[in-house]
């Protein structure tokens, strides 16, 4: 964020500002999870999968996010670590119902969490199993144990079942990590 855009914010008492990376395999909702956060005059009636990588902005609990939607296809994955050093906080968003890309999300995961970047960093992580709603979807906690969630010591981490597409969960998932983000700010 340009120093321009945070005197802007600050001005107009938009909260403190934060960088968020929003990541997670193709067709897990990234994007319209998103979506779901724009005021609804401001919501597009499609989305379309991402092709490199966009920026959003929102606003939530006291914190102006400006949040980086990158692709989530094999081939767009290395775009991910650009945004890393910048990153106050990550949403990893998981398709809860594609039981066989659980093992595929969580390398990826993985390969994130132990990037230099990264690693050793409390970059609070909010996971939204999104999709909850659909009839294979597995239950957060079962999204969280399948990810190995409970091995993460270097990051506060939370996990919320949503569905992108009717905003269930969303707003309890953002409500937490701007209360991590707000923490963050006050301890620095």
């Amino acid at each position: 964020m340009g120093l321009l855009e945070k005197l802007s914010l600050w001005l107009s008492g938009g909260g403190t500002p934060a960088s968020v990376l929003v990541l997670g395999l193709d067709n897990s909702g990234k994007s319209t999870l998103l979506n779901a956060l724009r005021p609804p005059d401001q919501r597009a009636q499609y989305t379309v999968p991402t092709v490199a990588q966009q920026q959003d902005h929102f606003q939530s609990g006291g914190v102006s996010f400006s949040a980086w939607d990158v692709a989530g296809a094999a081939r767009m994955r290395p775009l991910w670590e650009r945004h890393y050093r910048r990153a106050d906080a990550v949403i990893f968003v998981v398709d809860a119902a594609d039981h066989l890309r659980l093992v595929v999300a969580r390398e990826e995961l993985e390969l994130m969490l132990a990037h230099p970047d990264m690693f050793g960093r409390r970059v609070p992580l909010l996971v939204f199993a999104n999709k909850s709603d659909a009839s294979l979807a597995l239950s957060a906690s079962h999204v969280a144990a399948a990810l190995g969630l409970e091995r993460i010591s270097d990051k506060p981490w939370h996990i919320c079942a949503s569905s992108a597409l009717s905003g269930a969960g969303v707003a309890d998932g953002i409500a937490w990590l701007a209360r991590q983000l707000r923490e963050m700010k006050t301890k620095h």
